[in-house]
């Protein structure tokens, strides 16, 4: 990676901080990143498990109420996004890198104290989320293996446990080129059981269900969306990827955010729409929280649909499950020093990662949509609201002594970050209030 300053079109003059060049002993190569790609990462870390537990928080609200609800959630996590990548651009310039994580540019910015408290909201949110997925996956392991195998219920533990062995015990002994395409082949499995869903589901929508509105219910929908449209973690990656090119960076965010939210709006309606008065009545079973795609599953709106809600949700979990071991994985190897290549510590390393996790959701099986509420309240209002505004808003006061000027992506200045900062701190005060 070269420092740019500028590069020449025909009739234009593009700034970008960078460009990748790499040399094969005979010439330079231009490797620029896409915008295409980029888009594709975005969409592909937003588009996970997380969208599994839409239906059931926003069905007290209904859909019109939900979708404006989605539509917020989007919008606050577009402007999240767009700071990270402001706040990245700017540290890279100040400190002459054509790379940097994200925790390094909170620890540039905020210090040593930011940093820890960053990577404890980081820890948080992955443990929080694998219990969420291995709960989840390992419920629907056991009952598609008790209807097949023609048994009763298996104990919730027996799911959890397969769950965890059985993907856990593939990441473990597989390689990283496996892993890979063995990933790439769950997430097309997810494309097209996804796509049939919407066709099957639509056929059943309920006029009626499409005018039922309840807006004081939305609130508690918000952290669940949160964590759904959460993406702001590999902005980084992208401000790399695109040679710090402000535009292309800005378009990539954009895109790659819009197409997540279009799938979760379908996704809302036609879930929401198949599921009748009908169906509700007497199917609570003691949870806390009515599913929809646990109706769905058991054949409530017809068979094929629910084996096709129940590929989707399991493929959609393994794909999240995936990516956040390895993110949990790259963080303990951060933490203690562990050389990628020492197999040797490959099992404590694991073991650290899936038996906490797997241990919770056995003790309590029903933890899935409860670690979802707060990993969005406390984590996501953290990584994705107060920290990218703090950053912000300290990086401005430092330019504003240099009598620096760096065009923003985010207009509104210090109004903009104290909407965020207020909407973050507003979200976690409500779950503490409903805790009491």
């Amino acid at each position: 990676m070269v420092p740019i300053k500028t590069v020449l079109t025909d009739s234009e003059e593009v700034t970008q901080l960078f460009s990748h060049l790499e040399f094969d002993g005979k010439k330079l190569s231009h490797q620029p990143g896409s915008v295409l790609g980029s888009t594709a990462l975005i969409a592909g870390t937003t588009v996970g498990a997380g969208i599994l537990a839409l239906p059931a928080v926003t069905l007290p609200s209904g859909i019109v109420p939900s979708t404006s609800g989605l539509i917020a959630v989007w919008l606050y996590a577009l402007v999240s996004g767009l700071l990270v990548a402001d706040v990245t651009l700017n540290t890279m310039r100040t400190e002459g890198r054509a790379s940097i994580g994200f925790m390094g540019v909170v620890e540039k910015i905020l210090g040593k104290l930011g940093a820890r408290l960053t990577g404890g909201a980081y820890l948080f949110m992955h443990y929080a989320l694998l219990v969420a997925y291995i709960t989840e996956g390992g419920e629907i392991l056991a009952y598609a293996a008790a209807k097949i195998g023609g048994v009763q219920i298996l104990p919730t533990w027996v799911g959890t446990t397969t769950f965890t062995l059985l993907f856990g015990g593939i990441m473990y002994l597989g390689r990283e080129k496996f892993i890979e395409k063995l990933n790439s082949a769950f997430v097309g499995i997810v494309i097209v059981s996804f796509l049939g869903l919407l066709f099957l589901a639509s056929r059943h929508i309920q006029s009626a269900q499409l005018l039922f509105q309840n807006w004081s219910a939305l609130g508690s929908a918000i952290s669940v969306m949160s964590v759904a449209l959460f993406f702001q973690n590999v902005v980084p990656l992208v401000v790399t990827q695109l040679e710090g090119d402000a535009r292309k960076i800005r378009q990539s965010i954009l895109m790659g955010s819009v197409i997540p939210l279009i799938m979760f709006l379908a996704w809302n309606v036609v879930i929401l729409g198949s599921v009748t008065p009908d169906m509700l009545h007497g199917t609570a079973d003691g949870r806390t929280v009515l599913d929809p795609l646990q109706i769905l599953r058991a054949g409530g709106a017809g068979e094929w649909l629910g084996v096709l809600v129940s590929i989707f949700s399991e493929f959609a979990i393994a794909t999240s499950f995936i990516g956040f071991v390895y993110g949990l994985l790259d963080l303990f190897k951060d933490i203690f020093s562990i050389t990628q290549g020492k197999f040797s510590s490959r099992l404590p390393l694991y073991s650290l990662v899936l038996f906490p996790p797997m241990t919770l959701g056995t003790l309590n099986p029903s933890i899935f949509f409860t670690a979802l509420d707060y990993t969005g309240t406390f984590s996501i209002s953290v990584l994705g609201g107060i920290i990218p505004a703090l950053m912000s808003w300290k990086q401005g006061q430092a330019q504003e002594k240099s009598d620096s000027t760096n065009q923003p992506l985010v207009p509104g200045g210090k109004v903009t970050l104290i909407v965020m900062i207020g909407v973050a701190l507003a979200m976690m005060g409500r779950q503490i209030l409903s805790i009491y």
